[in-house]
């Protein structure tokens, strides 16, 4: 069995395309292009397929990642052209390698946001360093809003006219999602851009 990874772009109207639409299209994908994946075992079989830190609805993805386990060694540049044969518009197989991290490895990720709304009230809430914002948690069984700190967890950013660039914890444990860091600042954005996944030492996720 050999673990493969298949980095991909999600762009154009697939942003629109939930978690669970992109897991039916990347399976109906490998089914169509004869990869012989692994399947697993059970009363429903179906193709092993893992995303790590899935991309947020709405959101589009320079550099996502799928985990697929191959029975057979195909030619990495064989999957990518098989799946890009299939696959629907706005997905797009990018490089196809062997593992070389694993998912808990994600620590970070780099973002390129189009902001709309008032770029200097932003840019002065975050130089001012305590930003923080309303969220559903739960406590016990029950849900309860609690309020979180962000800037802990905004490890770099940058504004360029109304473009901002910057760099968010993301996890397993640790996740801002960059939609709940713009209405803290009172913004929206006509786009948000997840460029890549970092780890810890700020190298690029592979």
């Amino acid at each position: 069995m050999t673990p493969t990874r298949i980095f991909f772009e999600k762009r154009g109207r697939a942003i629109y395309i939930s978690h669970l639409d992109l897991m039916r299209a990347f399976t109906r994908a490998v089914r169509r292009a004869a990869l012989p994946v692994w399947y697993t075992e059970g009363f429903n079989p179906h193709p092993y397929l893992a995303f790590p830190l899935p991309l947020p609805l709405g959101q589009e993805g320079l550099r996502e990642a799928c985990d697929v386990r191959l029975l057979e060694t195909v030619p990495h540049d064989e999957v990518k052209a098989r799946l890009n044969a299939v696959l629907p518009e706005g997905l797009r197989v990018l490089n196809v390698q062997e593992p070389w991290d694993k998912a808990g490895d994600i620590a970070a990720a780099e973002y390129r946001i189009t902001v709309q709304g008032d770029v200097a009230q932003a840019q002065y809430l975050l130089h001012a360093g305590n930003l923080t914002a309303k969220k559903m948690g739960k406590k016990g069984h029950r849900k309860v809003e609690k309020e979180i700190e962000l800037m802990p967890m905004v490890k770099r950013y940058i504004f360029e006219d109304n473009m901002l660039n910057c760099t968010l914890a993301a996890g397993s444990t640790v996740n801002l999602n960059p939609t709940l860091l713009l209405h803290a600042l009172g913004c929206d954005s006509t786009q948000i851009t997840r460029v890549r996944l970092l780890k810890h030492d700020d190298s690029t996720w592979a």
